[in-house]
């Protein structure tokens, strides 16, 4: 497949809707691929038209960083290549200033990531996750200085509350910083919690949504079962105290065995449904697949060669819906005729934002769309 592109949000910044995610790439934390295998799926990812790479300053050690920029410079792709990578975790125990949002950090961690990628610019400069305690203006300043510098293009938040996300743009938008390009947010049919808020909120103020884990760290691949122990990622992190890989709940083994039915109906591999499924979701602007071997990228590569029929979606749908929490559950339908007198009363019609048509030979023009 040659994977189209879009534009990142409200940015300029074209992006495949499958980005490569590279935390794999290194074996420092029990699992990956060894530099070769991370040569192979980059020429793999590539070929088929993606152009998207996402790494982490303390993926593998940093290894991931220094591996995927050598490997990009050795192909002679930094032109081509949309690279981003985050900041905010700790490597120097002890030293409360070597993690976290602060102005300090931001300044040194970027410094570090530069040197590791060897390259002089960052497409792509994500918060890692809440810090909890640096307010939202010194991190948009402190960004937007980055971007003066010339050191990063765009910006983005990952793994923040939805008002923190909120209250970062309106400032950029006040204060003429550069506006925030993405939000990288675990999404995925284990994991629908961002729909409460966070889609709305990207797609309304001009913040692409960057999946990330859409297989549940290989959940929804179908390599576990439930009572089986099984090899991979999740099983090597069963203790860990990271909430992103516990998944073996009755919920979840119930959309494993939903979706292995649905992968069976069309004749496709229970990943690629997922991924599928994910990448037509609103807001969704990339997806990041991860892969330690070739034969799973190759797989995952192949998840938008198809069209998933709407009742099978709606299956997906069904078995996966996230419990609606309060406030949300008071903004409902139930109650909506409360509000409007018993009228019905949408959003908007259709086509209620025509398109601009652009003249033929004309050398610029607006999309409004």
């Amino acid at each position: 497949m040659t994977m189209p592109y879009h534009t990142l949000g409200n940015s300029g910044l074209r992006v495949s809707p499958l980005a490569l995610g590279t935390m794999t790439f290194g074996t420092e934390w029990g699992w990956g691929a060894d530099k070769k295998t991370a040569g192979e799926l980059v020429d793999l990812y590539v070929a088929a038209g993606g152009n998207f790479f996402d790494t982490a300053d303390l993926y593998t050690g940093g290894t991931s960083e220094s591996w995927l920029g050598e490997l990009i410079a050795e192909r002679g792709l930094r032109d081509q290549a949309v690279i981003a990578t985050k900041f905010t975790y700790n490597a120097a125990p002890g030293n409360p200033n070597a993690g976290g949002n602060g102005r300090k950090n931001i300044l040194r961690a970027v410094e570090g990531s530069l040197k590791r990628l060897g390259t002089d610019y960052i497409d792509l400069y994500i918060l890692h996750t809440w810090d909890r305690v640096t307010p939202p203006e010194e991190v948009m300043r402190t960004l937007d200085d980055l971007i003066s510098a010339g050191k990063v293009r765009h910006t983005g938040l990952s793994n923040v509350p939805a008002w923190y996300a909120s209250r970062a743009q309106s400032i950029a938008e006040a204060r003429g910083y550069e506006p925030l390009a993405a939000l990288q947010l675990e999404y995925s049919l284990a994991e629908r919690n961002i729909e409460h808020e966070f889609v709305s909120l990207g797609t309304a103020h001009g913040m692409g949504l960057m999946v990330w884990s859409p297989l549940a760290s290989g959940l929804l691949s179908g390599k576990y079962r439930p009572g089986a122990a099984g090899a991979g990622r999740l099983e090597t992190m069963r203790n860990s105290d990271n909430p992103a890989f516990k998944r073996f709940t009755e919920r979840n083994w119930r959309i494993v065995a939903e979706l292995e039915q649905v992968a069976n109906e069309v004749g496709r591999s229970m990943a690629q449904v997922a991924l599928n499924w994910i990448a037509g979701r609103p807001g969704v602007a990339s997806t990041i697949i991860g892969a330690t071997r070739p034969e799973q990228l190759k797989d995952n590569l192949a998840a938008l060669d198809f069209t998933l029929p709407a009742e099978l979606r709606a299956r997906l749908d069904a078995v996966s819906a996230p419990a609606v929490p309060f406030p949300y559950s008071f903004f409902g339908s139930e109650l909506q005729p409360m509000i409007h007198g018993g009228v019905a009363v949408s959003d908007k019609p259709a086509g209620y934002y025509p398109k601009v048509s652009i003249p033929a030979g004309a050398g610029a023009g607006v999309d409004a769309s």
